[in-house]
């Protein structure tokens, strides 16, 4: 499809409104410098980046069109591609935990001998602090209070620390600011109670209480048969047991998932951080994603993920482009947006590794990188295609292969960038 008819298809399948499409084919009229200003501090202007749509996906039997902002190329063919496998066994499918997240206080300056007695006392006061979390929040709620004591390992030796941390029900909001509020206005009663001195006061982007399963099955037909199932988990094994390899591994799988989470709004660097350091949970970092073959042959993948999202609250509810991905989405919570997400991160995982075991990452990716490569080069319009195409099959996509060609055409037809822009020939 041209962009016209992706979007008169969008308009039609995601119910967008002639407004929506205005938006889309000039965000300027939406969000603007004016805009921009106000969401931060000593504004200039604003970063645009490519948005496109990942296709192919089925997810718990629902069909998802998957907004994706990149400017890698190759990351949204590859995610449709793997998507597209995947229908033939079902598609992918997912769960996701209750929006738990963990706002923590650090108390300090508490005597030795009195942490035991300190914490228990902390324990007693539990509902009161609860209640006193929860009484300027409606949207989100403190379920429960835990406390912790932290041997300080840092090399300055500033002591042992009591950590309380407030258990929030986030709901379909990501949850940091209100988190944050929560845990200042516990702070002072803390300090009463404690005797001691609160010095943190934040939400912990480690949602380990908000994780995300995905699985799939890919067909060892539609891979390419037996041997290149096997491939796969080899390039697997090299993941989970050489963190050199797991950093690319997974930062390919963050491809996906990134890409979905600024085409929605989300706060993808606490999406990176939690998943990354879950990754290393066991004392090692290795691949997000697990790999095993089935008793047909067939190659099985599964995700497990802490993912914080939201659908209500942050850029989500101010920039209208972030709204209409939700829309385009059609997910109506964040635990959907959540499942959405990792599956996006499998399909990803799933189409670097088949095309790293068979033709190299590079060949695909260089045929879609050759269009840049042409733009860069001087050609304009449908030349752009042509010369792309050329450099591609030819295996030489570098600028100065792209301007012989450019050179060689406009020998036959001077301008020939606006031949091709205005016949379409």
């Amino acid at each position: 499809m041209d962009r016209s008819e992706r979007l008169n298809y969008l308009k039609k399948v995601a119910d967008l409104s002639d407004t929506d499409i205005a938006t889309i084919t000039d965000p300027n009229i939406a969000f603007n410098f004016d805009n921009a200003d106000q969401m931060i501090e000593n504004s200039i202007g604003v970063l645009s980046l490519p948005l496109g749509i990942a296709t192919n996906f089925v997810i718990n039997g629902k069909e998802y069109l998957i907004p994706m902002a990149t400017e890698e190329p190759s990351v949204i063919a590859a995610a449709s591609n793997a998507a597209k496998i995947a229908r033939h066994t079902g598609g992918f499918t997912a769960n996701c935990d209750e929006a738990i997240m963990i706002g923590q206080v650090q108390l300090v300056s508490i005597p030795p001998l009195l942490m035991k007695s300190t914490r228990q006392k902390l324990l007693l006061h539990r509902k009161e602090l609860l209640r006193l979390a929860n009484s300027n929040n409606r949207s989100v709620k403190a379920r429960d209070l835990q406390i912790k004591e932290i041997e300080d390992k840092s090399e300055n030796m500033m002591g042992t620390m009591l950590i309380a941390e407030l258990l929030v029900d986030t709901r379909d909001a990501m949850g940091a600011n209100a988190i944050n509020t929560m845990c200042e206005t516990i702070s002072p009663k803390l300090e009463i109670l404690t005797g001691g001195k609160t010095i943190v006061r934040i939400l912990s982007n480690y949602s380990t209480r908000r994780l995300v399963r995905c699985n799939a099955i890919f067909s060892k037909y539609e891979l390419g048969g037996e041997e290149t199932v096997d491939r796969i988990l080899y390039a697997y094994a090299f993941a989970y047991s050489d963190p050199y390899r797991a950093v690319t591994h997974n930062k390919g799988i963050m491809n996906g998932i990134d890409a979905v989470a600024l085409a929605t709004g989300q706060d993808f660097r606490a999406i990176e951080a939690a998943a990354h350091a879950y990754a290393a949970r066991d004392g090692t970092y290795r691949s997000m994603t697990r790999w095993f073959k089935t008793k047909e042959g067939d190659l099985a993948g599964d995700v497990e993920l802490p993912l914080a999202v939201g659908t209500v609250g942050g850029a989500v509810s101010v920039h209208p482009m972030t709204k209409l991905g939700i829309k385009i989405l059609g997910v109506k919570t964040a635990k959907e947006l959540a499942v959405v997400l990792a599956a996006v991160g499998l399909a990803q995982n799933l189409a670097a590794m088949k095309a790293l075991v068979t033709e190299g990452i590079q060949l695909g990716h260089m045929r879609l990188h050759a269009r840049n490569i042409a733009t860069l080069a001087g050609a304009r319009g449908n030349l752009i295609k042509l010369v792309a195409q050329r450099i591609a099959d030819e295996n030489k996509v570098d600028i100065h292969r792209a301007k012989e060609i450019i050179a060689l055409m406009s020998e036959k037809c001077p301008d020939i960038n606006n031949h091709y822009i205005d016949n379409n020939k």
